[in-house]
């Protein structure tokens, strides 16, 4: 269709917003069929229903309640998912590539977002592929957005089939300024043979803030290469130092360019085309740390006074020698002097016995000076740069484009085959990330006690690499997994898969040879709770729920505005409990008033007796928070949730309205 036609059928304010984006991108945006129309349909996203699948639940219930895995459709499950919008550190996800294999697009989603269909699978012959893929993303982008922490970050992994597009999406959604790198990882070690032109080794990572100014960059782990520069050969007690620091500045002031005498063999050494880096006052103490006195002489060099050991001869300087290139001058002629040959005795004892002073000499005495550099005041770890040419990392620098190696983030092949071991073979998933690749991006972007989210979950690599984080360092990080999954269209990988993989890193099971699962492998701690993406959600779809239903709900959507940090609920399924379903970290139990028959009932005296008996058993204590359909008793000691609407509400919604659309566009 010729687009003139198109725009003269437009209405005056479509125009209008048309023109003011294209300003707003400062004349450079990305357009596709239907970008407007999706513009608009993901605010009719709704919340569903979730439902825990007990028998798909790992571990202790204190861990069950600090990750999940949500079966369903992403963007549908981030909606439901409202009380975490704003608290996510880090989203690392990666989506699936158009390459016509596992890339779903549902037509009906243009009308209707809620529709629960898969879609078909998108073929490489499909001339719509890249306006569909754009079409799926761009909400999805959005809603990811909202999701994180105003100092959150998302890194999206992809390859070049559409990069530009994700690139261009990326800038249009997190802004241009809040790009922080473009990762081109090596996802293969050996180039093959299956191109005309050019073979592709590599895939890319996609990085951006919520707000560049307020995200953080964390350190990698520095390796047993890097500290194995520091050594500590005089046994000073103050740790290992490394055995080169360079004791000069670049930036040259003219008063610190003076030459300095070696109590080991009495020549001078000057800085060469750099200054010292110390104050004088300071050279001079570290000097006479190795047993002689010094004092300031004018050496006729055109510099500034030397420091030289007192009563001792000094080295003619030629006047033709280049001190900047050539910067020491030797003491041939002056050794047999008793004033030097008694410092050098001095020097050596203290160099053979003792703690040498911070400025020492190189080469065992006989070389250039040096200082000592203590391991404990270099930054535990690494930035991520192309070339770590500054081992001590003093200096904090941007991250731009850069490249991994296999050897920093794995490659393809690694993560299929860690997949293989985990799994076994036969599990048809091709496109794994290696562990070492997410845990790099964790251990930069998530704070050790960050919440990390995975919307394309795809075989549970993120989860699996915040467990070993979490082991291997001590760190406190959760996540939340989202995977499609519908057995009754073949696409069970949410239970098979994902499921399958994170539950054996727990326990570490691995298949054997004979087929059989063994514990062979060290198990991690966690745990996650399994829920499942169920009906649009309602105050009708509420009432009807069974009693186990109904918990889930409560579990899940309850969410105190006051106390935006606290634990999710622990579930408690002790017996002997009417009502009592849950508690908090602080002690506090909830609990629903169901009655007999199958309903939701109300709170009167008989039933707060009930609850105030439970809780004493239990070992809770006031505030007791009652869900119920009436408040016919009040109380100081409880607060009370009205079903359906203060699930409805926690949940982001109510029957006439869905706060969470309501806000102004571009937060």
């Amino acid at each position: 269709m010729n687009p003139s036609v198109d725009l003269e059928k437009l209405e005056r304010d479509d125009l209008l917003n048309i023109v003011r984006d294209f300003l707003n991108s400062n004349g450079i945006a990305l357009q596709f069929s239907g970008k407007r129309m999706i513009q608009q349909i993901q605010k009719k996203v709704r919340p569903r229903v979730t439902r825990v699948v007990r028998e798909l639940c790992v571990g202790p219930e204190d861990q069950q309640a600090r990750n999940l895995l949500i079966e369903g459709e992403n963007l549908q499950a981030m909606v439901t998912l409202y009380k975490y919008r704003g608290q996510v550190d880090l989203i690392v996800t990666d989506p699936p590539y158009n390459t016509g294999q596992f890339f779903r697009y549902n037509d009906r989603w243009d009308e209707d977002p809620n529709d629960p269909d898969l879609g078909d699978i998108v073929s490489l012959e499909d001339g719509s592929r890249h306006t569909k893929w754009m079409k799926a993303m761009m909400p999805r982008l959005n809603m990811m957005k909202a999701m994180l922490k105003p100092n959150g970050v998302i890194a999206v992994c992809i390859d070049d089939n559409e990069l530009f597009h994700l690139g261009m999406m990326m800038d249009e959604v997190f802004g241009e300024q809040n790009r922080i790198a473009i990762i081109n990882w090596q996802k293969s070690y050996a180039p093959k043979n299956d191109s005309k032109h050019v073979s592709s080794a590599t895939e890319y990572v996609l990085v951006y803030a919520r707000d560049k100014e307020q995200a953080k960059t964390g350190l990698l782990s520095r390796d047993e290469a890097m500290n194995a520069k520091y050594k500590n050969p005089d046994q000073d007690p103050e740790g290992p130092w490394k055995t080169n620091g360079d004791p000069t500045v670049a930036t040259p002031a003219a008063k610190d360019r003076y030459a300095i005498q070696s109590p080991f063999t009495g020549a001078l050494h000057y800085p060469g085309a750099r200054a010292w880096s110390n104050p004088k006052k300071k050279m001079k103490e570290w000097l006479e740390a190795w047993g002689s006195s010094y004092v300031e002489r004018d050496l006729g060099d055109g510099r500034p006074k030397a420091l030289v050991l007192k009563n001792a001869p000094v080295p003619r300087v030629p006047s033709d020698q280049n001190l900047d290139n050539n910067p020491v001058v030797e003491a041939t002629e002056q050794l047999e002097d008793t004033v030097l040959a008694a410092a050098r005795q001095a020097a050596e004892a203290i160099r053979d016995h003792e703690v040498w002073p911070m400025l020492y000499f190189s080469s065992n005495g006989q070389g250039r000076p040096a200082i000592k550099r203590y391991l404990k005041h270099v930054k535990q770890g690494k930035i991520p740069l192309t070339y770590w040419a500054d081992e001590e990392y003093e200096d904090p620098e941007a991250l731009g484009v850069q490249s991994w190696d296999h050897e920093e983030s794995g490659h393809s092949q690694i993560g299929i085959n860690e997949l293989d071991t985990i799994l076994g073979k036969g599990h048809q998933f091709q496109t794994v990330k290696p562990l070492k690749l997410m845990k790099k991006i964790i251990q930069l972007w998530c704070p050790p006690n960050g919440l990390v989210l995975d919307p394309y979950a795809g075989s549970g690599t993120t989860a699996h690499a915040v467990l070993e984080l979490n082991y291997e360092t001590g760190s406190d990080r959760r996540f939340i997994l989202i995977e499609q999954g519908s057995p009754e269209q073949g696409d069970a990988y949410a239970r098979s898969l994902t499921h399958e993989r994170v539950r054996r890193a727990i326990t570490g099971q691995r298949p054997s040879s004979n087929g059989s699962l063994e514990a062979t492998a060290l198990p991690l701690p966690g745990g996650f709770e399994f829920r499942q993406l169920l009906n649009r959600i309602d105050a009708a779809a509420v009432l009807s729920m069974k009693k186990d239903e109904l918990v889930d709900v409560v579990i899940t959507s309850h969410w105190e505005s006051e106390r935006r940090n606290s634990s999710n609920l622990i579930r408690l399924d002790a017996e002997g409990y009417r009502y009592l379903i849950g508690k908090n970290d602080m002690g506090e139990g909830y609990f629903l008033i169901w009655e007999e028959h199958g309903a939701v009932g109300q709170l009167d005296m008989e039933t707060y007796a009930v609850i105030h008996e439970e809780a004493r058993r239990a070992g809770l204590h006031p505030p007791f928070h009652v869900y119920a359909r009436y408040e016919i008793f009040q109380s100081r000691s409880v607060r009370f949730y009205k079903i359906p609407d203060k699930i409805l509400s926690h949940l982001g919604l109510n029957e006439h309205s869905d706060p969470f659309h309501e806000e102004e566009e571009g937060v």
